[in-house]
């Protein structure tokens, strides 16, 4: 399938690893421009390099971002822009905050989590919204997708400040779909399960320490719990996030897609 986006403008947040990298992938092998962005200049520049050597011909631009600072949203959108000219696709991500009970986490550790999945989710569209309308009245659509968790639907034990803010997440993109669904801007959410990245690992290893339980146990538990009996893989993630971004999709917008081997088993 032609999926439409040959010289397309692309920002990707959190990309220097992980589900985000992969994104960038996906969206690089379909033929956008790519701006990649991470906290450091010098891990998003290797992770540019590694894109470039495993996809020759891909235009990726590499930018130091931290999306819990405004500014420096700002600052990467604008260049992307003027490099890209335009802006076709956002895909919001960020790093997993710390796991625990409730009597582990103090006010500021609750803000800093907030501020880091849902402020960085709201500030990013906030800024790339006005480029992705000229954009879209220019070439006729948009596409906008948060990478979320399968706990905005079904939350999990001792990540209390990831199932919260997962589900802030849920109730900006239902509404901002409902806003930019007449310029045939779309947003959606797309909620990973148990994927193999260096994210799952530092959780399991986290919850090994925790509780004793060896690491190898914990992951063969979460493999249960899904349909598939089995970890996702980033590129699998990573497909269903392309398509989701590419022009054939654009009369989905305001859904929240798992995309997690099963592992969610409410109805709706």
């Amino acid at each position: 399938m032609d999926l439409g986006l040959s010289g397309c403008g692309a920002f990707v947040a959190g990309a220097s690893s992980g589900l985000g990298k992969a994104c960038a992938a996906a969206l690089l092998e379909a033929g956008a421009h790519v701006a990649i962005c991470s906290r450091t200049q010098e891990r998003v520049d290797q992770a540019a390099q590694d894109l470039r050597s495993r996809i020759p011909g891909a235009r990726v631009l590499p930018l130091a971002c931290d999306v819990t600072d405004e500014a420096q949203i700002i600052a990467a959108l604008n260049t992307a822009v003027r490099q890209f000219g335009g802006l076709h696709i956002l895909i919001t991500n960020s790093g997993g905050p710390p796991t625990g009970d409730l009597g582990d986490f103090d006010a500021s550790q609750w803000e800093d989590a907030l501020r880091l999945n849902l402020m960085s989710t709201i500030n990013l569209c906030r800024h790339a919204v006005p480029h992705m309308k000229k954009t879209a009245a220019r070439d006729g659509w948009g596409r906008i997708i948060m990478i979320s968790s399968l706990s905005a639907k079904q939350p999990i034990p001792k990540l209390y400040l990831s199932n919260v803010s997962r589900a802030g997440v849920q109730g900006f993109a239902k509404s901002l779909s409902e806003e930019l669904g007449p310029r045939a801007i779309t947003v959606n959410t797309v909620l990973p399960g148990y994927t193999r990245t260096d994210r799952l690992r530092h959780l399991s290893d986290a919850l090994s320490a925790r509780s004793g339980e060896a690491v190898a146990d914990i992951e063969a538990g979460w493999a249960k719990d899904s349909a598939l009996k089995r970890i996702g893989r980033e590129e699998e993630f990573a497909a269903a996030v392309a398509f989701l971004a590419s022009r054939p999709a654009g009369f989905i917008t305001g859904v929240a897609l798992p995309i997690d081997g099963g592992a969610i088993k409410s109805l709706l």
